[in-house]
């Protein structure tokens, strides 16, 4: 297929690429939250759109799924962005990856003593780097769903998880100790599709380029 693919992930990433897409003259023609569709087309013959969870982004594009997506740089240091052409940092869907403890938990303490701290959290990657830097011994827990609940039941004494307003935390008692990166999302594209369809990705890559929010 001679045109251009780009995977997307629902919620937040997709809508806030929609103003960078119609920057490029790109607008989606279907919700996709109203739409079972998983291949939407847009205003453009030879653009169309492949929805996918988050965290699959970067394999399609890797493995020529898609020949660009917009993923998250939690998604990209945890599942792997290594040999994917990223060349723009889009500013969209930001927040950072902190850790959080339960606010009667004297996390500065524990570290302090060199105590092994339970981590719940689903970036184990970026969470092993983080504590290895600092020295901190830990045991990981792998978790998919709702981090906030781990402290609170004693499964573990910290998390690492997205934060954005901070308001879910809050409302758990959590409160965060520890900042570890700003998260945004990036442009990922495929490197042979960038030999192969030259044009109209580096078109697309310019356009982009131009309406990223300050």
């Amino acid at each position: 297929m001679s045109g251009i693919t780009l995977a997307l992930s629902k919620g937040r990433i997709f809508e806030e690429t929609l103003p960078l897409l119609k920057a490029a003259g790109i607008e989606v023609t279907e919700d996709p939250e109203t739409s079972r569709k998983l291949i939407l087309g847009t205003s453009r013959a030879d653009v169309r759109v492949v929805l996918v969870r988050a965290t699959d982004v970067p394999t399609y594009v890797q493995n020529g799924g898609a020949d660009a997506g917009v993923a998250g740089l939690d998604v990209l240091l945890e599942h792997g962005g290594a040999n994917l052409y990223q060349p723009l940092d889009l500013r969209i869907a930001r927040c950072r990856m902190s850790v959080a403890v339960r606010d009667d938990f004297d996390y500065a303490s524990a570290v302090r003593q060199g105590s092994r701290i339970r981590v719940a959290t689903k970036y184990t990657s970026i969470a092993r780097q983080h504590f290895s830097d600092k020295g901190v011994h830990v045991d990981l827990i792998k978790l998919y769903g709702s981090m906030e609940l781990a402290p609170l039941t004693g499964l573990a004494d910290a998390i690492v998880d997205l934060v954005s307003t901070g308001k879910t935390l809050k409302a758990n008692k959590l409160v965060e100790v520890e900042r570890i990166m700003d998260i945004s999302s990036r442009l990922v594209v495929n490197q042979a599709a960038l030999k192969l369809k030259r044009e109209p990705l580096r078109a697309l890559i310019e356009a982009f380029s131009s309406a990223i929010p300050e």
